[in-house]
């Protein structure tokens, strides 16, 4: 690829559409794909549960002796289902409550999920960066995707370069 197919810039990396396409960059690191992307809700470990379930009924009637098989199967779908949190806060919303949070003005951010505990409750890390060209601190923000709470506030100042 030479200088001219691809343009580093304070922006970051670009690649035109037919070279990302000729050279097959994947979907979720072409920057070029553009559009609201929704994280999948952990609710849907509901499925599962229910596979879960289905599969210990059949162990229990199928094969003899086959409780404790079944019981397996039971617990792996109680887990699930325990575990099958909503997520009611998306990343827009988890950027904004962390940008709320911070005691400076937000300029970029960036929201990861992450999950806390045996019950995998989700949480969003939110790295929050301040509004200065360049910035002089930078935040991580811990916010809860079931309820909204905010919870760590890590800030640092950021040395100039």
């Amino acid at each position: 690829m030479s200088d001219q197919e691809r343009r580093i810039d304070r922006e970051g990396i670009h690649i035109d559409r037919d070279l990302a396409d000729e050279i097959a960059i994947e979907e979720e690191l072409d920057a070029n794909v553009v559009g609201a992307y929704l994280f999948p809700s952990p609710a849907r470990r509901r499925i599962a549960a229910w596979v879960l379930v289905a599969a210990g009924v059949i162990a229990f009637l199928t094969i003899p002796g086959g409780w404790p098989v079944s019981m397996g199967f039971l617990g792996l779908a109680a887990w699930q289902f325990l575990s099958a949190w909503p997520l009611n806060v998306d990343e827009n919303e988890a950027m904004t409550l962390a940008g709320s949070a911070v005691g400076f003005a937000v300029g970029h951010a960036s929201a990861a999920v992450r999950f806390h505990g045996l019950r995998s409750r989700p949480r969003w890390a939110v790295l929050v960066y301040a509004a200065t060209e360049p910035p002089d601190q930078r935040a991580l923000v811990v916010v809860d995707a079931v309820s909204g709470e905010t919870g760590d506030v890590y800030v640092e100042d950021i040395e100039p370069v």
